[in-house]
């Protein structure tokens, strides 16, 4: 009898450890891969947007993007302001003036629709979530700051050289990778980099979708580059004042420490 226990025990056990392995294989099988850091021309410490990269990130947004999500945390002039787009005064105007701007209400009440104004926000494709849900079956997220919204765990001690290499790009590499992740021709909706691979959002663009008007590749690759270059830049329209800034402020704290270190010598020579 007991040695009969101890044959069920051992085979408990190893039907145990045999389930434990099957569901770290599917775990495994469901694990998004990590992206691959991509190299751009706003990192760093003296990065700063390219200009004519984010007019690029803008078509696309604007054509293909737009369509189902909302930019609403920010406001079209600053497409014209520097370290942006850095459309023209009277090409901001012509865009804004393209949209239509739910607004009043009006002298008898009643709410009313406008052409746009360069100091309105990017209006919504829908005009509250019940609609984009009955419509797309689920509801879209805002773009205004998903550059910043989204990341992803390098693990360790990645995440500590992060600090010291001042790498923060971990949000636009998932979406430029997250972009090119649709490798399944046979599924539009199996996405390699998103967790579980099954994403709401089938495929959004393919090459030739978009016209670029300067010459660049009208590709899946270069749009998403593009566009999360451009989305990058609508989480964070003032990085490259924040850097010049931090770099002001870097050079006078040297400065300061070598006149307080040179003060203090000073001070204890006399003594």
């Amino acid at each position: 009898m007991v040695h009969t226990k101890k044959i069920s025990l051992a085979i408990a056990a190893l039907a145990g450890m045999m389930s434990f392995t099957s569901a770290a294989q599917a775990a495994d099988a469901h694990a998004a891969p990590t992206p691959e850091r991509q190299s751009w021309s706003f990192g760093g410490p003296f990065g700063k947007f390219d200009q004519a990269q984010l007019q690029r990130g803008f078509k696309v947004y604007r054509e293909v993007c737009a369509n189902c999500h909302s930019m609403s945390r920010v406001a079209i002039r600053t497409l014209g302001q520097e370290g942006g787009p850095e459309f023209s005064e009277a090409q901001v105007k012509a865009l804004a003036a393209e949209y239509k701007v739910k607004d009043g209400p009006n002298e008898s009440g009643e709410m009313f629709e406008r052409a746009g104004r360069a100091s309105d926000r990017f209006p919504a494709p829908f005009p509250n979530p019940e609609a984009a849900r009955s419509a797309l079956g689920a509801v879209p997220p805002d773009l205004s700051v998903i550059a910043k919204a989204r990341s992803y765990s390098r693990g360790f001690p990645m995440f500590l050289l992060d600090a010291v290499i001042q790498y923060q790009e971990h949000g636009v590499d998932y979406i430029y990778a997250l972009l090119n992740g649709y490798t399944d021709k046979n599924d539009p909706n199996w996405n390699e980099y998103f967790p579980g691979h099954k994403i709401g959002m089938a495929k959004p663009i393919d090459n030739g979708q978009v016209e670029y008007s300067d010459g660049s590749p009208a590709t899946t690759q270069q749009y998403a580059r593009d566009v999360s270059a451009f989305l990058m830049w609508a989480a964070e329209p003032a990085l490259e004042q924040r850097k010049k800034t931090g770099l002001r402020v870097m050079i006078f704290l040297i400065l300061l420490a070598g006149l307080v270190y040179f003060t203090k010598k000073k001070i204890w020579a006399l003594r």
